[in-house]
């Protein structure tokens, strides 16, 4: 009797470490399974590490006769490579109906020097942590072999490596910062003379005088400090749609719709040369700051690049497929900028005479460009939006919205006050950094013109960057500048940390 109730209490043993070890293999091939299914190495590095640690006790079982008589492993069984006949896992497999398949085949083993630097490898914490859950499951194996177990899935913690992750943190939704306080700008002056639209203007060098081009055909030269004509210069048989003045010889440059640019010696106030080529009118043009070369721009869709002395067409730039409205020369790259009718902006490679980036983020006509004068950025105006770009690549930095009509044309100072002016009469005035429109302006008409002659198509800030021209649809000529008698507390920002809307496009 005695005997038999040994057999028994060993028979009870025997079952009871089984059912345990069948429990840790099963948890072993659905470990595995896991890492095979992901196939990630450093995932598969970590559940070797702990399969080494859990599964121990069945790995290193004894082999059975029938686990013999089976024959060796499959070539193909990583285990059977490295010396590890998984003798355990045949008696587990034998008595269970589990069977090895393609998609439970364990991976390699790591050495022993590999599964040592794999958890130097690991984080502290987490280190820690694996440590810890390895050491409770085998302690639970050992302690309370046979024992009904509940497997409980890792807890992933928010915390690894000690620190948090950042993805889970809300971001905090970017804000427009505070602008720079800018004074109001107030009309101070009132020039007439022009018996047409004025479509363009420019300061000389010296701040002396400005000059204007019409749709009358002249070209006026006006006194600064008094406002008083000082000159009229005949010769385009049409609309004059550009001047500039060169700050390197005492030339005067004007092109128009007649198809005509030409060269004006201010010395005898004469036309002294003519650049041929373009095929339609020219509606813009601007002098490089740095060398002797003048580019123009047409509605036959290129700009030209002319040698100022020889006159000759150094480069023709091809590639807007619609009117070329307005350019700009700079020293550094791009040295030219076009924008176009066809929405499109495009950076040039003047030595080259191709196109170095097309921005194509407007959605209608690109009218108007404006350098800025100490800062490596320009900006863009169009019906749409006016656009801020860094220089040489043509990045997009942020949008300035609000002038909702077409944009005729822009200027900026130093101070950073864009002004743009538009096809409606009004006036827009923005802090450059942050885009926040800190004036509104629409001046009247001057007496006698029709209120639908309103009509902003050209300004430009004074060499003292103090007043403002503008060039206006009722043949006038108006001088803006800053209010002395404002201060933050009469004219205060009006300003709230709105949520900041920063379109790509």
């Amino acid at each position: 009797m005695f005997v038999l109730l040994q057999d028994v209490q060993k028979h009870s043993v025997h079952t009871l470490v089984f059912r345990s070890l069948k429990r840790t293999h099963d948890m072993f091939v659905s470990d595995h399974a896991k890492a095979v299914a992901l196939d990630d190495q450093s995932y598969k590095m970590k559940m070797a590490v702990k399969m080494r640690a859990e599964y121990k006790p069945v790995l290193h079982m004894p082999v059975l006769k029938e686990g013999r008589e089976r024959g060796p492993l499959h070539a193909s069984d990583p285990y059977g490579q490295l010396g590890y006949p998984l003798p355990g896992l045949m008696f587990l497999l034998m008595f269970s109906g589990v069977a090895l398949t393609a998609e439970t085949q364990m991976q390699k083993m790591p050495s022993e020097a590999g599964v040592h630097s794999m958890a130097l490898a690991l984080p502290p914490a987490q280190a820690r942590q694996e440590a810890s859950r390895t050491a409770a499951s085998v302690a639970e194996i050992h302690r309370h072999a046979g024992a009904a177990e509940r497997s409980h899935p890792p807890q992933h913690s928010l915390m690894e490596g000690g620190t948090k992750s950042s993805g889970l943190l809300p971001r905090k939704a970017p804000t427009m910062p505070k602008p720079q306080w800018h004074p109001p700008w107030k009309l101070y002056r009132v020039i007439s003379g022009h018996l047409g639209w004025v479509r363009s203007i420019a300061v000389e060098p010296g701040n002396q005088w400005f000059v204007t081009g019409s749709a009358d055909r002249t070209i006026k030269i006006w006194d600064l400090a008094s406002g008083k004509l000082k000159l009229s210069l005949t010769g385009h048989i049409s609309t004059v749609r550009g001047v500039a003045v060169s700050t390197r010889s005492p030339y005067l440059f004007s092109c128009g719709e007649d198809k005509q640019v030409k060269c004006w010696d201010l010395e005898y106030n004469k036309v002294i040369r003519h650049y041929h080529g373009h095929l339609s009118a020219v509606y813009d043009l601007d002098l490089h700051p740095t060398i002797d070369v003048l580019v123009t721009c047409s509605r036959d869709a290129t700009a030209r690049v002319w040698d100022i002395r020889s006159k000759a067409n150094v480069h023709t730039l091809s590639g807007h497929t619609n009117t070329v409205a307005t350019v700009k020369c700079q020293s550094a790259e791009p040295q030219v900028v076009t924008g176009s009718h066809d929405t499109t902006i495009r950076l040039w490679d003047l030595v080259a005479g191709k196109t170095r980036a097309t921005l194509t983020n407007h959605k209608k006509s690109v009218r108007a460009l404006v350098l800025h004068p100490r800062q490596y950025t320009f900006a863009s105006g169009s019906p749409d939006n006016i656009k801020q770009w860094k220089c040489p690549d043509g990045n997009f930095i942020q949008n300035l919205s609000g002038h909702n009509a077409i944009i005729n044309t822009l200027a900026v100072n130093s101070d950073g006050v864009l002004v743009s002016g538009a096809d409606n009469g009004t006036i827009h005035m923005w802090d450059w950094r942050t885009g926040y429109n800190f004036q509104r302006i629409h001046a009247a008409v001057q007496p006698g013109s029709l209120d639908s002659e309103s009509g902003i198509f050209a300004c430009v800030f004074d060499q003292s960057e103090s007043r403002l021209i503008t060039a206006e649809a009722d043949k006038t000529i108006k001088v803006y500048k800053e209010d002395d008698t404002a201060t933050e507390e009469s004219h205060p920002v009006n300003w709230k940390p709105e949520i900041l809307k920063r379109k790509r496009f």
